[in-house]
């Protein structure tokens, strides 16, 4: 991004894209932070953020069930630089929308979102050192270029347009409704119905205690079960906190503390599986009925945190089955019938309405095609740098969260160091950086290594990591903190080089010697 390379959108260039230096895909909690801190460390900086859907917000837009609600705690789940001022550990989606949008209002972000520009192709062109990517519009179907000198995917990992809901046999017998949370009806009217929801992770247990009260009866219907845990519905020592120290500094200290937390639970679980277990089932067992069968419903044949643990504020779950509001059913389907569900036991669930909270479709990098000189790249045989770049392939980047953590806290992270990276080729005058992977032999494993089955069904669409630094992935907070916000970026890992611009040859040029 040298000095000498036009910049910004130029009205003169005709019928020439829209140039800006860096190109966001995404105007969700990812990109709306990324352009933020883009907008704070970068400000002469020009950049665009294209957005698929008609608003802002992407997953806390999107889903619209009852109760949702994040399932990390929202002090670490907000941005680094700016303070979640909520009392609630875990924040209902309006909220988290309304912190999204706040940032984006805050820090100048909003004006450069262009919405209804769903990205299908970005090219890199080794000549021009610069990305050309191809959108199409919702609204009006054109298609519609933007040329960039960075091109940044901030899409999220799943697929927006629909969840994954597998083949139940005998669905089309069933006469009530079949929904999936993704796809929330606006109209759907469960009052008083009977109401079996399918799955046991953090969207089934967050519908339940939402959805219990003015429904007939709610049941989870489970595979198998999943480890959860109660929460305190809001964080004591955050409030304290803010009020000695200010808003700022209060949040500063809460988010340590819930880092810390947080990595230490997930240690422990993985050193000391059985005891971790243990008292899991302990908290389960104060909180639920005397003789409830938690050995069945509540207890994992997998260790903890091999799947992410739901969490339950205040322990809602348990009390709603507690209240006889909900019950919990573990078995396998054997087919939906005209009203309800036969199961493998011989059992049968009568039901009005079915959810389907069966997870996500996972998307790599929001199904958006790379192309290198014309070229398409295959990402899977790409390895990830450092958890945000792709090997080999320049001026490139991408932000994907934690599997055992909150989302944001690698996001921050992945937008500082676009940030320092783009500084770095500020000092030294340089057009382009690459990853370049220097280690061709090296043993691969998942991007995604975890065991849940919504990361297992698409671990073949990914890049990969490597088992060396600077490829190795460790989903591990404070390694990441080393090696992307206090790691020199100048330690050799990369390559910065300076495209010369091509020559004009003149009108005398072209006049033949004779």
């Amino acid at each position: 991004m040298s000095p000498d390379r036009p910049t910004g959108s130029d009205p003169n260039r005709g019928t020439d894209p829209e140039h800006v230096d860096v190109l966001i895909v995404g105007a969700g909690l990812s990109g709306i932070g990324v352009a933020s801190r883009l907008h704070r460390t970068h400000p002469g900086r020009s950049f665009a953020i294209l957005e698929a859907r008609a608003v802002s917000g992407g997953t806390w837009d999107l889903f619209r069930y009852p109760g949702i609600r994040s399932d990390s705690d929202v002090q670490t789940y907000g941005y680094d630089f700016k303070p979640w001022k909520g009392r609630k550990a875990l924040a209902p989606a309006a909220d988290i929308l309304r912190y999204i949008r706040d940032t984006a209002r805050e820090y100048d972000v909003e004006r450069h979102i262009r919405y209804n520009h769903k990205v299908i192709r970005a090219d890199w062109s080794s000549a021009d050192a610069r990305w050309t990517v191809t959108a199409r519009r919702g609204d009006t179907d054109e298609t519609v270029t933007v040329t960039a000198d960075w091109f940044f995917c901030a899409g999220g990992y799943y697929n927006y347009d629909r969840g994954y809901t597998p083949v139940f046999p005998g669905a089309d017998r069933f006469t009530g409704w079949i929904v999936h949370p993704q796809a929330w009806p606006e109209d759907l009217d469960y009052t008083g119905k009977r109401v079996v929801v399918i799955g046991s992770g953090a969207t089934a247990v967050t519908l339940i205690p939402a959805m219990a009260d003015a429904t007939a009866h709610v049941t989870m219907l489970q595979r198998s079960p999943s480890y959860v845990i109660p929460l305190p519905a809001e964080d004591a020592l955050s409030g304290v906190f803010r009020r000695v120290l200010g808003d700022e500094r209060g949040y500063r200290l809460t988010r340590k503390k819930n880092i810390m937390q947080n990595v230490w639970i997930y240690k422990l679980s993985r050193r000391f599986p059985k005891q971790v277990r243990a008292i899991i089932r302990w908290l389960n067992t104060r909180l639920l009925p005397s003789g409830f069968d938690v050995d069945t419903h509540f207890n994992p044949t997998y260790d903890p945190w091999d799947q992410r643990l739901c969490v339950v504020p205040g322990g809602d779950l348990f009390k709603t089955i507690s209240r006889g509001k909900a019950s919990v059913v573990t078995d396998t389907i054997d087919t939906f019938t005209e009203n309800g569900i036969a199961l493998t036991s011989g059992k049968h669930l009568d039901a009005d309405i079915i959810i389907t909270a069966t997870g996500l479709d996972l998307l790599a990098l929001g199904g958006v095609e790379l192309r290198l000189d014309g070229e398409p790249v295959d990402i899977t045989k790409r390895l990830a740098f450092k958890g945000t770049m792709l090997s080999d392939i320049p001026n490139f980047s991408f932000a994907v969260g934690y599997v055992n953590a909150p989302w944001t806290l690698k996001v921050d992270l992945v937008a500082d160091y676009l940030c320092r990276v783009l500084s770095a080729m500020d000092r030294r005058g340089a057009d382009v950086v690459v990853a370049e992977n220097r280690e061709q032999g090296m043993e691969t494993r998942p991007l995604l290594d975890f065991a849940s089955g919504y990361i297992q069904r698409s671990l073949d669409l990914w890049p990969q990591a490597g088992t060396k630094d600077p490829w190795n992935l460790p989903m591990d907070y404070y390694k990441d903190v080393v090696a992307l916000r206090d790691t020199p970026i100048d330690d050799g890992t990369l390559t910065f080089s300076r495209v010369e611009p091509t020559p004009t040859r003149s009108d005398d040029d072209l006049v033949s010697p004779d």
